[in-house]
C-alpha cells in the first residue's frame, strides 16, 4: 500500500485569515475618515492665506488712494488662481471698508471665510458634516 501523502502544515486557516480581515476592517473604519480631514484642513490653509494676503494688498492700495474702492469695486481684484476656494470682494458705499470673502468649491464645498478691513477674520459657514458653527465664529476662522 502506498502512504499517504503528507498534510500540509503551512498557511493560514480560514478563522486566521477572517480575524485580519476584519482587524484591517476596523483599521481603516478609523484611519480613512481622519485622513480625509486632514487632507481637508490642509486645504483650508489656501483659503486663510489667501485673505491674509488679500488684506495685506488692500491696506497698500487704500494707502496710496485714500479709499478701498477703484469704480465701484474693491481697489484690488481678489485672486483667481485658487484651487479649491474663490475668492469675492464687496466694497462699502463711502469706500472706507470692504469685505472679502473665500468660499469652498469642488472638495471644500460648504467652507465660507471672511475678512474686512478691520482685520476682522470669520468663519461664514462650515460643511454640515463639520457640524455648527461655534460661537466665536464671526471673531476667528475655524480650521479645526
Amino acid at each position: 500500500m502506498p502512504d499517504a501523502p503528507p498534510v500540509p502544515t503551512d498557511g493560514f486557516t480560514l478563522i486566521e485569515v477572517m480575524i485580519i480581515v476584519v482587524v484591517l476592517a476596523i483599521l481603516s473604519a478609523i484611519a480613512i475618515p481622519n485622513y480625509s480631514r486632514y487632507v481637508a484642513r490642509g486645504q483650508l490653509v489656501e483659503a486663510t492665506n489667501a485673505l491674509a494676503e488679500y488684506r495685506a494688498r488692500m491696506e497698500q492700495y487704500f494707502e496710496h488712494h485714500r479709499t478701498y474702492a477703484n469704480a465701484g469695486h474693491c481697489g484690488v481684484a481678489p485672486p483667481a488662481d485658487l484651487a479649491n476656494f474663490a475668492m469675492t470682494c464687496s466694497v462699502a458705499a463711502d469706500g472706507t471698508g470692504y469685505t472679502a470673502t473665500a468660499t469652498g468649491t469642488g472638495e471644500s464645498a460648504g467652507f465660507a471665510y471672511t475678512v474686512n478691513q478691520a482685520n476682522v477674520r470669520a468663519t461664514a459657514a462650515l460643511p454640515t458634516h463639520w457640524g455648527d458653527l461655534p460661537a466665536d465664529a464671526g471673531s476667528r476662522w475655524v480650521t479645526r
